[in-house]
């Protein structure tokens, strides 16, 4: 009787300690997070070149993704913490959810449109900015500190983004907007790449 307590104590302990082995370290954690990012962003643009996202969907998840931007640079500053990270987590879910949802329903994007083609770029030069942040993590060339700086300048990016389509239409000027904190950003990113 008492083996059979200790057997499902310690296995009761492991499964507790599961959801943390995930990402070990505040680094592992911080390189999944921006890695998840640039993918989710990947899927808004595949979602944008083959017409199952709209450009008013698509403004409403770079809306959300702007919100998790904002939230893990508040976490990053310090390193991401297990408990921050579930958090993340979650929101990274629902956030996913959304774009199945909206790549799965009626509604259907032109491709070929100059509004989608405009909010094709952007989010895609956005998903390279993430890659290039993901891998700067994964490299160590980025402190905990660097990524939440980036985090929040690509959340204003994200809402630049979002402001724009949120009429279903992406004009010049507002791509005109968008790449330029594009190109703030991406400066950004390069110097604090290789400010080490």
């Amino acid at each position: 009787m008492s083996f059979t307590r200790t057997l499902i104590a310690a296995a009761a302990v492991l499964a507790a300690g599961a959801p943390f082995a995930q990402a070990a370290t505040p680094a592992d954690a911080s390189a999944q997070v921006t890695q998840r990012q640039a993918n989710q962003q990947q899927r808004v643009e595949n979602g944008l070149k083959d017409g199952s996202l709209t450009v008013k969907e698509a403004g409403r998840i770079e809306r959300g993704q702007a919100a998790l931007d904002r939230t893990i640079a508040r976490d990053s500053a310090n390193g991401i913490s297990p408990k921050e990270q579930a958090q993340i987590n979650r929101r990274e879910n629902a956030l996913s959810r959304e774009i199945a949802k909206d790549t799965h329903n009626a509604a259907k994007g032109n491709p070929s449109s100059a509004s989608n083609q405009r909010l094709q770029a952007d989010v895609q030069r956005n998903a390279n900015q993430d890659q290039r942040i993901a891998n700067g993590v994964k490299s160590g060339q980025l402190t905990n500190r660097d990524v939440a700086a980036l985090e929040r300048d690509q959340a204003r990016v994200d809402g630049k983004e979002a402001r724009a389509a949120r009429n279903g239409k992406v004009g010049a000027g507002e791509q005109a907007r968008v790449q330029r904190a594009e190109n703030r950003q991406n400066r950004r990113i390069r110097n604090e790449k290789h400010a080490g």
